[in-house]
């Protein structure tokens, strides 16, 4: 009797061992008062349970490229802030298995947009669901902002779980065009740099770069036709700075960066006026064939191209061809603003010839307001 006893205690002490290093996740309670949604989503029902993210959470995925590449983003995010890798398996949303389904799926309720998605956190599951891999991407914006801050300003002691407030959320945008703009020409951003804004405008749900390429100050994209431009016009920036420019190859690898997070790039050469680093790059495109000395200034409106002249068409149709080729989005932005030393009547006639240069390579025109002086055609813009 006494060794029974013995040999119970012995296993009674063994199995609390085992069950003792059985890593359990810990418990975070978190609710939604603690977290900001922008924009927010157009149907928010928190629901009071907690979603927690631990080391044997699987992202689930259904059998897509789109699917795929959101949970292996959500899981490169979450390996900066925890050092740990998700594992990634294909399978269907499975109502009794816990864990993280991302899935591209028509039916998903309200939501009536391509960029639309709903999200449904409970203790045991976080469901993404989406019509495309653009609303997969907003609804992994919306995620991103439901983890907690400290997720990635913790890389010496990165956290072993982290809880995620539950909800259910559908969402869709309210405008079609959301964008912001960059201004690269007065002062210019690195690839990386621009890599950096394009995350940034990612994660408030845009789906837009307006990037400004050329002004009086520099001239930042590489047309091979016209080598000066980047090796002359490129070489300054406001203030006096060293400027640099993009080659061919750094616009599509933004315009790929751009592109895997929804984001798409249009491209704006500013014209007739705001080309000083162009007039400087090239005499012959002066109407007095003078190259202008190079300008670090912020003035504006004292730079035009020679409207009469054959040879200003024909490097426009080298620009833009150029740019066209590389931009898949549907617009070249021509600018057209400020064009303060260029005679109204030769304005509209520069803007009517320019516009019939981008339609030829197959592009819409986007212009500031200023391009309302010229005849533009309905139902091209």
């Amino acid at each position: 009797m006494k060794k029974s006893v013995q040999r119970l205690t012995f296993l009674i002490a063994v199995l609390f061992i085992i069950f003792s290093c059985v890593e359990k996740p810990p418990l975070v309670d978190v609710s939604m008062d603690e977290r900001v949604l922008i924009p927010l989503p157009r149907k928010l029902t928190p629901n009071g349970e907690t979603f927690v993210v631990y080391k044997n959470t699987t992202l689930y995925v259904t059998e897509d490229t789109d699917a795929y590449n959101t949970a292996a983003y959500l899981q490169s995010y979450l390996k900066d802030g925890m050092s740990l890798v998700l594992p990634i398996e294909t399978q269907p949303i499975n109502s009794d298995k816990p864990g993280i389904f991302i899935q591209i799926n028509a039916d998903i309720g309200e939501v009536v947009d391509e960029e639309g998605y709903t999200l449904s956190i409970n203790q045991h599951q976080l469901i993404l669901r989406a019509k495309s891999g653009a609303g997969l991407e907003r609804g992994l914006q919306t995620i991103f902002q439901l983890l907690p801050d400290s997720l990635l300003e913790n890389q010496l002691t990165p956290l072993t779980a982290i809880g995620i407030p539950g909800c259910e959320i559908e969402d869709y945008p309210e405008f079609a065009y959301r964008g912001a703009m960059l201004d690269v020409a007065r002062h210019f951003f690195s690839v990386e740099d621009v890599k950096r804004y394009i995350d940034l405008i990612a994660a408030y749900k845009m789906n837009t770069l307006h990037l400004h390429l050329a002004d009086d100050q520099g001239w930042r994209i590489e047309i091979k036709a016209w080598p000066k431009l980047t090796t002359i016009g490129g070489s300054t920036a406001v203030g006096g700075g060293s400027g640099g420019f993009y080659t061919q190859e750094d616009y599509e690898e933004l315009i790929a960066y751009a592109a895997e997070r929804y984001i798409t790039i249009i491209p704006e050469i500013d014209m007739p006026g705001h080309t000083n680093a162009a007039l400087a790059s090239y005499p012959e495109l002066n109407c007095d064939g003078v190259a202008p000395d190079l300008y670090t200034g912020m003035k504006v409106g004292f730079s035009s191209l020679c409207v009469d002249k054959e040879l200003t068409y024909t490097f426009l149709d080298d620009v833009i061809g150029e740019l066209a080729a590389m931009t898949p989005g549907e617009y070249i932005h021509i600018g057209g603003d400020e064009s303060h030393a260029t005679p109204k009547e030769d304005y509209i006639k520069f803007l009517n010839k320019a516009q019939a240069i981008v339609r030829k390579h197959g592009k819409k025109v986007m212009g500031w307001e200023d391009i309302s002086a010229a005849s533009l055609q309905k139902g091209k813009y």
